[in-house]
């Protein structure tokens, strides 16, 4: 019934491909024990949420900008913008890697205009960095790819960008490639800020592969308004991922919703309303996006979800 993990080896090459090639793009603790972000950043007061999907839902038949081109594609990005507007969304996520390959800024108008014209907000957008490089070129390429999209993110009026750590690299421990880590989110708030795009730290394997870790790189940052979790319901793969998953939820500023979780390596059904009740419990505000990664034909499977996401955010 399910596809592989999101961490598959295909999804780790997109990531991959996106660094290489996007330098080139024209254009205080809480009595619970989380680090406080920000008085900014912290989810208070009463809980209102707001539906997107995730172009990432389409993989399958969106062309990937550093990837040869699908002969056989059954998508653009203004497709899905289309699709979006169909299903009558709050929003819609653009993620990076199906841009086309040349961004112009006429491009991104017509994309901002579009979304407009249907009555959607662009909720967010992906990058594929990895902020564990040591100092160097690889380390560089890094930062300054996710300034050209804090660029982009800022002239499509996209008000967050979901980021990533990074993994561990050869000859390094943990310790270390944490502190690379925090180096690199600081550097780029500090360009983020002056956009007044926020970066949002996703729980994605690596060294965020549990909540320990997250939360060791969230204290260690510096506190800003511009910087949370992109909270995702389906990449915690640990013995109970409901309970790591309502430990970052008090910092998230953005919300993916997967309809499978990973228990002790076993791939289940989620139970979203629990996911809900999770990000309720939190009084998170903002964006749920979902993001469909299983095996089923998109177009048949994601309007069920929408549904049902609709109804249990509205309850």
């Amino acid at each position: 019934m399910f596809n592989q993990p999101s961490l598959s080896e295909s999804h780790r090459a997109t990531r991959r491909d996106f660094l290489a090639a996007s330098v080139t793009t024209a254009g205080v603790v809480l009595a619970s024990g989380v680090p406080s972000l920000s008085a900014a950043a912290e989810n208070s007061g009463k809980s209102s949420m707001k539906l997107s999907l995730a172009a990432y839902s389409f993989n399958r038949y969106l062309s990937n900008r550093f990837r040869a081109a699908k002969a056989d594609a059954k998508m653009t990005l203004l497709d899905f913008v289309d699709y979006c507007g169909e299903l009558k969304l709050d929003g819609c996520e653009l993620t990076g890697y199906y841009f086309p390959r040349k961004i112009t800024p006429e491009y991104l108008a017509g994309l901002k205009k579009k979304t407009a014209q249907l009555g959607l907000e662009i909720s967010g957008t992906a990058i594929g960095n990895d902020f564990c490089f040591p100092a160097g070129e690889e380390r560089d390429k890094q930062l300054a790819m996710t300034r050209e999209w804090i660029d982009i993110a800022a002239t499509i009026g996209a008000p967050v960008i979901r980021i990533f750590a990074g993994r561990v690299k050869k000859g390094q421990n943990e310790a270390r490639a944490i502190a690379q880590c925090v180096k690199g989110i600081d550097e780029s708030l500090e360009y983020a800020a002056k956009k007044k795009v926020k970066l949002a730290l996703e729980n994605h394997g690596g060294i965020t592969a549990t909540p320990d870790q997250m939360l060791s790189i969230i204290k260690a940052v510096k506190p800003s308004p511009w910087f949370g979790v992109n909270f995702d319901g389906g990449n915690f793969r640990t013995d109970d991922p409901y309970r790591d998953l309502a430990r970052i939820a008090p910092l998230a500023i953005n919300v993916q919703i997967k309809v499978a979780v990973t228990r002790n390596g076993k791939k289940e059904p989620a139970d979203l309303e629990r996911v809900v009740g999770i990000l309720k419990d939190a009084n998170y505000s903002g964006y749920v996006v979902l993001e469909y990664e299983e095996k089923e034909e998109p177009k048949e499977a994601i309007p069920g979800y929408i549904a049902q996401l609709r109804k249990l955010i509205t309850a």
